[in-house]
């Protein structure tokens, strides 16, 4: 098969422990590119935590896209608009408030470029490090979401979330998506939207096969558009169960497991069934 889309998660999969682009795996990401392939982004991260690595892909030169928000956005890198989008309305936000409160779990959402939140915590934090973006401290979360959102994550004590996780995808499995992109973050979006159903659309518009595109991850948001792909890649650090599910395990992020999966099957043509 030969391969014209690679699709990428960022956090423990391109990015090193560091939050960097290895060399090797800029390299090769960027002579997949001069070859005419297409790099994509994937991730739960906001668009403006994403946006820096894009640039430094030069993705909006070769026409690209990033997808933030677990799929939620899809933004043309070239012309900087929304190719699509989706959102939480603000009775849905407040529901989930509610919830985080029932559940002792603290909760945190996106308004234009801050993390809002109603009580500082470690969690918070982590996301704020992550992504670059500042964290505001509300009196009330409710009367501070006054538009709709892309998405909301509940954080806390993994062990904890774990088992939130588990009940709120069976009581609220039918209104939103519901997964966890790392131990302490538990995420939501609009129901049905996810990193594969995302690259559906995507790869519909610019007239891709299904089996023409490669997705790599590491985490259970990247469980949908690893099982999507025509080639399903799980990184050596993933979990157990998301190696299952795959079509093959990479290296590891901190050993140039992206630049490896490129070289193999993206710069050299190489037959790959399902």
């Amino acid at each position: 098969m030969s391969y014209k889309m690679i699709v990428l998660d960022l956090d423990d999969t391109l990015l090193n422990a560091d939050q960097m682009i290895s060399a090797r795996s800029k390299e090769t990401l960027m002579q997949a590119q001069q070859e005419g392939k297409k790099v994509v982004l994937a991730s739960g991260r906001p668009t403006f935590g994403m946006v820096t690595y894009a640039e430094e892909l030069l993705l909006a030169d070769y026409e690209s896209y990033i997808l933030s928000f677990n799929g939620g956005k899809i933004i043309n890198c070239h012309s900087k608009k929304d190719f699509f989008s989706q959102t939480l309305s603000v009775e849905a936000v407040q529901r989930l408030y509610e919830i985080s409160l029932r559940e002792n779990v603290y909760i945190h959402t996106y308004v234009r470029d801050e993390i809002i939140t109603s009580e500082g915590n470690p969690y918070t934090t982590i996301e704020s490090d992550l992504t670059g973006l500042p964290i505001t401290v509300v009196d009330s979360f409710i009367d501070s979401i006054t538009e709709p959102v892309v998405k909301v994550l509940m954080v806390g004590e993994p062990e904890h979330l774990k088992k939130v996780e588990a009940k709120l995808q069976a009581e609220l499995g039918e209104e939103f998506s519901v997964m966890r992109s790392k131990p302490y973050f538990l995420e939501f979006t609009d129901k049905g939207i996810t990193k594969g159903t995302s690259i559906e659309k995507l790869i519909n518009e610019l007239g891709v096969k299904r089996e023409e595109v490669i997705a790599v991850g590491d985490s259970y948001n990247d469980q949908e558009m690893i099982e999507f792909a025509g080639l399903g890649v799980a990184m050596g650090n993933a979990p157990d169960d998301i190696k299952k599910i795959s079509d093959y395990i990479a290296d590891t992020n901190e050993n140039d497991g992206v630049a490896k999966v490129v070289e193999k099957f993206l710069l050299k043509e190489q037959l790959i069934t399902k």
